[in-house]
């Protein structure tokens, strides 16, 4: 049976998260109702990384198996026109059967997006993060640093994680300022549940002069999560991009929200 990889964009705002639940709406319930109206029967996604409540997608990819034979085209129109306004299919490619949006992925990117300003933004109302006390870009890319590598996680987990493992391999994690925006991007080969948000926290609070850029290597090597600061909202989280092998050839992800 063939096996199509898809792209997704969504805002998170209205959803529940990425996963069906039976009593809310989810972005993989709208997104499979829209796929299977083109292909005239039931499509079920599998995704590369399940985001939570309110948090938005760049660069989600999924894949499906099916016997509808469509074009590329079709498939990605054909959907667009079944979705709310708030989710797009931004591509479909064909895979092979081995393919796997979520194991055969080598890296995942997510992207905290901050507006740093006296005053918040009509326009990118649940769309950013807004802190209105300025940030040390400084500090908080000096605490940054000792985060990066193989650790263990634990403090920066959700009591809910269901990870069978806190250890998670951290290839980088950045801060940097664009005018007004300040950007938080972290690549890993994957994250535990709430940990780049817990992570967000831990700088914001160091940015606003809360703690010594020294506190995320305690709080990393203490792994309490009730050490570390709170969790940032949702409303700045963006699941920016997934990597994978070079031999599937997935087309990049477009656009590109919070670059001002």
């Amino acid at each position: 049976m063939p096996r199509i990889a898809v792209g997704l964009e969504y805002q998170g705002t209205a959803y529940a998260g990425w996963q069906s639940q039976s009593t809310r709406p989810s972005v993989q319930a709208r997104a499979e109702a829209a796929l299977a109206h083109v292909a005239a029967g039931p499509v079920s996604l599998v995704c590369a990384g399940r985001t939570d409540a309110g948090v938005h997608a760049r660069g989600q990819v999924a894949h499906f198996d099916t016997r509808s034979r469509r074009s590329l085209r079709a498939w990605v129109l054909g959907t667009n026109a079944e979705l709310p306004r708030d989710i797009s299919l931004a591509w479909a490619w064909p895979v092979p059967q081995h393919f796997h949006a979520r194991y055969s992925a080598e890296a995942r990117t997510y992207r905290y997006v901050i507006l740093n300003r006296r005053a918040r933004s009509g326009l990118s109302a649940r769309r950013v993060t807004w802190v209105h006390r300025p940030l040390d870009v400084l500090a908080m890319a000096e605490a940054a640093a000792a985060l990066v590598g193989e650790h263990d996680f634990s403090a920066f987990r959700a009591a809910q994680c269901q990870a069978r493992s806190p250890i998670r391999r951290l290839e980088r994690l950045s801060v940097r300022r664009n005018g007004d925006w300040l950007i938080i991007e972290a690549t890993a080969n994957a994250f535990l549940h709430h940990m780049v948000r817990n992570i967000a926290g831990l700088l914001i609070a160091v940015g606003k002069g809360e703690a010594p850029p020294r506190w995320a290597a305690q709080v990393l090597a203490g792994r309490d999560r009730r050490s570390s600061a709170p969790t940032a909202p949702a409303d700045g989280l963006y699941l920016w991009s997934v990597r994978y092998p070079e031999a599937f050839a997935l087309p990049e992800p477009l656009g590109e929200p919070g670059e001002a």
